[in-house]
Parts: C-alpha cells; sequence; structure tokens
C-alpha cells in the first residue's frame, strides 16, 4: 500500500510540471478555455477520490466542482484543453490505491461558466442506483503509525481509520455512501474530527466511519454473564485473559470471532468442545509477517495476499516444527493464517499472546453472530468473556479465504474484503439473482453488465441461516436500487435456497448445478465459449434423478450437453455415506468387485447390514460424484471411514500423498454407454482394492489415484476435442480445491495445447455457482436459454 500512496504523490509531482508548462503556454497567448463534464464509475465513492480529484484540479488551476452521485462521481471542469486532458489522463493513472474505475464518460459544456476555484460539492441523489460500494480495507500503515503515537489523539484507539482504510460494506445501510446513511451516524463528530472531515486536503476527509477517542464507538469488557467489568484498560484486560487460557467473544468489523491462545492445546480443545467443532481446521491471527514466517512456508504471492488490504485469511503450508496446539489442524499440512487487519486486532495482538486462534463467532453450522444482544445470547456457554463496542455492524461478514494454486492466489471463501465489488461480465443484461446452493452459499445479483456476489452466507442447514439469506437477498437488491426480474434457483427441489426462491411470488428458473458451476467459470474469465467444461465436485442434482458429480459438460450459459460423466455407483443410506464414507467404499466394492471382504473399511458396525441392502438394491442413490470417489478410497485405505467435515476424507487423501504424484495410473476405462461417454471407476477400484490388500501404503495409493484421475481426464479432454474442435477447458468445481490434482491436471492439458480456465475472482466450490446461475438467467430472460442435454 506504501508503494500505491509513493506512485500517487509522483504522479502529482508530474502534474506539478505540467501545471507550469501550461501556465507558461498560457502566458505565451493561448487564452482558449473549455468545460467539460465527466462522470466516473467504479469504486469511487469511500476512497478519497474526490479529495484526489479537488487536489488535481488545483495543482493544474482548473474551476468546477466535484460530486457523489448515484452515477459514482460527477466532475464538471474548466480551463485550458491541454490542462484538462492532462486532468483525465490523472484521474485513471493516479487515482488513490483503493478506488476502481470501471469507465470514464466525458462531454463537452458548450458554454464556460468563468467559474473561480474548485470545490467539493454535496453528494447528489439519482433515480438509479449505478455506483458501487467499497468492500470492508485492513488497517493502512498510516493509521498504524497513529495508533502507536503516544503523543497523537488516536493512541491506542480501537477505530482509527481514513480514506485509504476501515469498514465500508459492513457499516452501509443504503447509498449514497455519507455518513448520514452508515451505523455511523449516531456517533456525532468532535470539532477536531469535524476539521479533518471537512478538509480535502487531510487524508480523512469525507471518511465517513472517521473518528477519535472523544467523539467515536468505544469498547467494553464484559463477562460471561453479560455483566460489564471495571477495568483500566479492556484491551490489556482482554490480553491477560487469552494469556490465561479464557475463551474470548471479540467484536470485530463483520461480526465476532472467538479467539483462544493458539499456543494453549487445553483451551483449543475446550473451543472445540463448545463450539462443537470436532475437527474441522481453526485459522490463526498472527502479529505479523515476520511471526507467519516462523510458523508456515510463505511463497511471495502469498506475502503479497497476507499483507493486501484484503486481508483475507491464507492457507499455507506448515514448517514441520510447528510451536502450536496440534488440534488447531489436525490431520492438515495447511494451516489458515491471517493478518491483523483491524486497529482492534493489531493493539490486542501486542497486549496479549502473538498468535491467536481466531474463528467464526457461531456454534456450529449457525450464522456468524454480529449483534452485541445476539452474542451475549447465542455465545452463552461458549465464551468466557466478550470484548465488545458500540458500533452497529450492518452487514455481517465473515473472513475470506485465499489459497495460491496453479501460480496465482485463488479464493475459497469470498467475503470480507472482496464483498460486494463486482465481477464485470461480457454483456449488459436485465436483473436477475442466483440463489446459490445449499453449501457455502452466495447470492449472486446481476445487474446490467456486472455481477454483484454477496458476502459469504455459509450452509444452509437451519433457520437462522435462512433469515441471514433472506436479508442479504433483500439488502443486495436494495443497495443497488433493483429488482430482479427472475430468480434462478438449484433444481434440487429439498434445498433451502429453492424453497425460498419459490416462495418470493417472482419468476424462477430451476438450473442444473454444473451447469451453473460451468457458467460461473465462462462468466469470470469473459470467455462466450462454448468450451469443454470438466465440472467434478461432491453432489448435485441432475434432470435424470441421480447424484452427478463427475461431469463433462460441452457448451456456454445458453445451454450445454452432458458429453460424459464418471460411471454411477450406489451410495447406501444416500447423504449418510456422505458422513460415514466407508458406506461409499462399501457400495463401490459391492458394485466393482466379485468378492470385496477382507478390507478393512468393511469391517464396521453396520456393514452386514448395508451388504444386506446392497444385495437388495434398495436404500441406495446412484451417484458419478468424484468427491464421492475420494471418499471411497480414502475409506479403502483406511484413512478416514467418517467424515467429521464436508471434504475432510478428500483432504487427507490428497496429504496423504505429500505433494508427490505418481508415474503410472491404476487400470480406468472409458467407453460410449447411454449415448454419452463414461469414465469407468470400477477398474480403479478394483486395483486399490488389490493394493490395499499385497500390503500397499496409503501414501502410495494417493499418489497413483491422483495420477490416474490426470490420464483419465486428459484423455476425456482429448476425445471432447476430437468431436468439436474446442480447445478451452474450463475446470469448476470444489474437487479442484486439490491442488495436487489441479497443478498437475493444468500442466497436462496445457502441454496438449489447450486452453484452461481456472476460478481466481470467485471460489471454484459452490461459492461461486450464483454467478453462474444468475448469467444463466440473463441467457433464459434474451430467449436462449436450452437447459442441459443428458
Amino acid at each position: 500500500m506504501d508503494r500505491a500512496f509513493g506512485a500517487n504523490r509522483r504522479g502529482l509531482r508530474r502534474v506539478d510540471r505540467l501545471a507550469e508548462r501550461q501556465t507558461r503556454g498560457a502566458l505565451s497567448g493561448s487564452s482558449h478555455c473549455e468545460r467539460r463534464r465527466i462522470e466516473v464509475r467504479g469504486i469511487v465513492q469511500g476512497v478519497g477520490f474526490r479529495p484526489f480529484v479537488w487536489r488535481l484540479a488545483h495543482q493544474l488551476d482548473l474551476a468546477g466542482f466535484v460530486c457523489n452521485a448515484s452515477s459514482g462521481v460527477v466532475i464538471e471542469v474548466e480551463g485550458e484543453p491541454n490542462a484538462l486532458d492532462r486532468f483525465e489522463a490523472a484521474l485513471r493513472d493516479e487515482a488513490p490505491p483503493l478506488s476502481r474505475i470501471d469507465s470514464i464518460d466525458r462531454q463537452s459544456i458548450p458554454s464556460v461558466c468563468g467559474e473561480q476555484g474548485f470545490v467539493i460539492s454535496e453528494s447528489s441523489g439519482g433515480d438509479a442506483m449505478q455506483t458501487l460500494i467499497s468492500p470492508d480495507i485492513a488497517v493502512c500503515p498510516a493509521c498504524l503509525a497513529d495508533i502507536a503515537d503516544p503523543a497523537g489523539r488516536r493512541y491506542r484507539y480501537a477505530f482509527t481509520n481514513c480514506t485509504d482504510c476501515g469498514p465500508r460494506y459492513t457499516i452501509v445501510e443504503r447509498i449514497p455512501y455519507d455518513r448520514p446513511f452508515t451505523t455511523m451516524k449516531g456517533f456525532a463528530l468532535c470539532p477536531d474530527c469535524q476539521r479533518e472531515y471537512d478538509d480535502p486536503a487531510d487524508r480523512r476527509f469525507h471518511a465517513q466511519p472517521n473518528a477519535c477517542p472523544v467523539c467515536g464507538p468505544k469498547l467494553e469488557l464484559r463477562d460471561a454473564a453479560g455483566v460489564r467489568l471495571e477495568v483500566g484498560d479492556e484491551i490489556t484486560a482482554a490480553g491477560e485473559l487469552l494469556a490465561g487460557g479464557k475463551i474470548l467473544a471479540i467484536k470485530g468489523i463483520g461480526g465476532f470471532h472467538l479467539a483462544v491462545d493458539a499456543s494453549n492445546e487445553q483451551a483449543v480443545q475446550l473451543l472445540r468442545t463448545r463450539k462443537g467443532r470436532e475437527e474441522k481446521p481453526f485459522a490463526v491471527m498472527v502479529r505479523d509477517l515476520d511471526t507467519a514466517r516462523a510458523l508456515c512456508e510463505i511463497g511471495p504471492e502469498e506475502e503479497v495476499a497476507l499483507a493486501s488490504p484484503q486481508a483475507p485469511i491464507v492457507l499455507l503450508r506448515k514448517r514441520s516444527d510447528l510451536p502450536l496446539a496440534p488440534s488447531i489442524s489436525p490431520g492438515n499440512d495447511r494451516l489458515g493464517v491471517i493478518l491483523p487487519y483491524s486497529p482492534l486486532h493489531w493493539l490486542l495482538l501486542r497486549e496479549g499472546p502473538e498468535v491467536l486462534v481466531m474463528t467464526s463467532a457461531n456454534f456450529s453450522e449457525e450464522p456468524l453472530v454480529a449483534d452485541n444482544a445476539e452474542a451475549l445470547e447465542r455465545l452463552t456457554g461458549i465464551a468466557d468473556a466478550f470484548l465488545m463496542h458500540d458500533r452497529p455492524i450492518a452487514r455481517r461478514c465473515d473472513d475470506s479465504v485465499v489459497m495460491s494454486m496453479a501460480d496465482a492466489v485463488r479464493l475459497i471463501r469470498r467475503s470480507r474484503g472482496y464483498a460486494p465489488a463486482p465481477i464485470r461480465l461480457r454483456q449488459s443484461g436485465p436483473p436477475v439473482l442466483g440463489t446459490g446452493g445449499e453449501l457455502k452459499n452466495a447470492l449472486c445479483l446481476v445487474k446490467g453488465g456486472e455481477a454483484f456476489l454477496s458476502q459469504h452466507i455459509g450452509d444452509m442447514k437451519n433457520y437462522e441461516a435462512y433469515r441471514h439469506f433472506d436479508d442479504v437477498a433483500a439488502h443486495l437488491q436494495r443497495i443497488f436500487q433493483t429488482e430482479a426480474e427472475l430468480l434462478v434457483h438449484d433444481l434440487h427441489p429439498a434445498y433451502m435456497t429453492t424453497r425460498w426462491a419459490l416462495e418470493q411470488g417472482k419468476p424462477t428458473l430451476g438450473v442444473q448445478h454444473h451447469h451453473a458451476h460451468l457458467a460461473s467459470c465462462l462468466a469470470e474469465h469473459r470467455c462466450d465459449g462454448p468450451a469443454i467444461g470438466l465440472t467434478l465436485d461432491g453432489t448435485g442434482y441432475g434432470p435424470d434423478g441421480t447424484v452427478w458429480g463427475g461431469e463433462v459438460l460441452i457448451g456456454v450459459a445458453a445451454g450445454a450437453t452432458r458429453f460424459a460423466s464418471l460411471e454411477p455407483m450406489p451410495l447406501p443410506g444416500g447423504d449418510a455415506a456422505t458422513r460415514q464414507v466407508w458406506r461409499t467404499a462399501l457400495g463401490w466394492l459391492h458394485r466393482s468387485c466379485a468378492s470385496p471382504e477382507g478390507l478393512e473399511c468393511l469391517r464396521q458396525p453396520q456393514s452386514a447390514q448395508v451388504l444386506e441392502l446392497l444385495d437388495k438394491g434398495v436404500g441406495t442413490a446412484e451417484s458419478s460424484s468424484c468427491g464421492r470417489l475420494f471418499d471411497a478410497v480414502a475409506s479403502i485405505c483406511a484413512l478416514r471411514h467418517e467424515a467429521r467435515y464436508e471434504g475432510q476424507a478428500a483432504i487427507e487423501l490428497m496429504q496423504a500423498a505429500r505433494g508427490q504424484i505418481a508415474d503410472t495410473a491404476y487400470s480406468f476405462g472409458i467407453e460410449r454407454r447411454d449415448s454419452r461417454w463414461q469414465m469407468l471407476v470400477s477398474p480403479i477400484i478394483r486395483d486399490i482394492a488389490k493394493a490395499v490388500q499385497a500390503g500397499a501404503k496409503a501414501g502410495e495409493i494417493a499418489q497413483r489415484f491422483h495420477r490416474t484421475l490426470v490420464v483419465m481426464l486428459s484423455e476425456i479432454t482429448r476425445k471432447a476435442y476430437l468431436e468439436t474442435g474446442l480447445k478451452t477447458v474450463a475446470l469448476s468445481g470444489g474437487v479442484f480445491q486439490n491442488v495436487l490434482l489441479v497443478e498437475a491436471l493444468v500442466h497436462e492439458l496445457e502441454a496438449a495445447g489447450f486452453t484452461v480456465l481456472l476460478h481466481q475472482q470467485v471460489p471454484t466450490n459452490d461459492g461461486g455457482i450464483s454467478l453462474g446461475q444468475a448469467v444463466i438467467g440473463q441467457e433464459f430472460l434474451r430467449g436462449r436459454y436450452r437447459g442441459v442435454d443428458s
């Protein structure tokens, strides 16, 4: 960020020199004057854009005004033509680091007003909301310096911010983005803060969350019963509680976290027990980059992501001598690491332990807690104390998660720091709302040529999640001042998102899950296709009533053909097999092997009953799921028989390969069946069963299994090319969070001359399918939708 600030200052010095040359030109006889109206669209509100324009106009001796408007920022400026040209060029080239300019429209105004000076005018409204709301941004170096300065008036103030940092989306109630329309409206500025707010030369000019200890939000510390504790300094006292092994609920930017000392195994285990989170890894917040380097191996792009204004959780490879509690991320070679992104976090990590477990404050499967009263009610029995403040949170917003994969940092969970910044689409269209899936839910509102993905909502498994979903759906349409003409949902009739869409009294469209994955990847890359879509995940409702999940679709958003799929296999007990993965292994062995007895995975208390169901062909669902294939192999290897969280068995199978992929593959087949190609997995299961019986280790099997998938997927892609001539391949679905598989497959496909599209701006998992649903919905409204031919 410092480099960005420096570039901006250097740009203004260049403008100074241009102004001097322009002045010399005026003195030599040029006196022509013009006036122009310029509209700038993008993320240009709440990021210091208007004071930047003001300073730029003064440097170039131009007259006029700038103001916020519903269309973005409107500028009217007059002066010498050359100076005006330089002004326009600098608007894009030297804009503030947190701004994002999508378009600049200029028109000449015939009459020159003869104004003197340049001013920042009051915001103006409008009929249609077209401006963008900035995501929440991590505290900047200048504000950290203020917090650390004992002589400054914001020394140790936990709510310090400026136009270059601080909360944005989570405090906005409506537009335009001005203080009366945020949750800061209840905090009247003191004279000192008001002077900063009113001074265009100050970096806090119109910083809507601007505050200080005199006039701004304040901290309070409460015990487990909600009684306020009288302490000398809340942050110091909170640090002492953490150092003493207590579980602390901390109110942050987008909601509460639960925090404990990451080196205290007993405290971490207690947090797991109280939160109902058996084995799923926790993330940690570390004091600084040096602390992160001591814990994990960090590549250059990962370091940039850690220290970025978005401040996501970055999934990093652990060092072998990790000095943290073992139960933070058991059975996983990665650790989720995040740097302090709010002043409160920064101060707390200097008063207490230098590494804290920092996890979303909720009980398992419930939405993030954001309100003080809600925290005292819902976190009773989990937290030992509460570090709160009185600034309301308008929008709850979880931390984002990223991972470096295939030479780029890619989003695993898109939320704080990224939402609601839009994804730009190839073409404009009518407003559509994609409702997402059942797991890792996020909504997507498409308006014109921009797609606005909501923050991460989570798994839609209870009424609280449903209420949160409903609130976000209403807020997205309200804040962007549009009403969706069509609601697009998953085909699965039992999904809560499907039921919600059908209850709204609006036109709806059901879209096949994997078609939405393909359309999402194409939309993110602004690719009009058609493309070969490899869509691999755990589950997706198929039009034929079976569970899809290992699909090769060929097409575009308007429609696709199911070119190939994994061989369907039985899931004994249906959804129960996604948790008790030994059921999946047993079903696939039963289908694949003449005599599956004798393997470890069969020695389960209910094995005999499940085998009886399989023999009778009842109580099972058919599935072509690649996620379930990973589950089956993990269980056959005796790595994992029961999954405590979604994807656990697949993750542990990937971990067992230790970053290596074998040179040779297991047997597989590709055959034409039922008017499409099928990738036969029964030969893979038979080979792995034999390998286990011969004493092969899980690591060796995992390495050969990954090679098998790479070879099989490369071969089916080649067949698709031979039939269609297409050389573009889109990879989407939760299976493509597997670094080992992705990097090996991309290498094979690119070596064969294919162009490979991978998600980067939106998650490849179900957190990204709402984008695909929405763009498919636009095609439906254009009259071009034909669905999926299976």
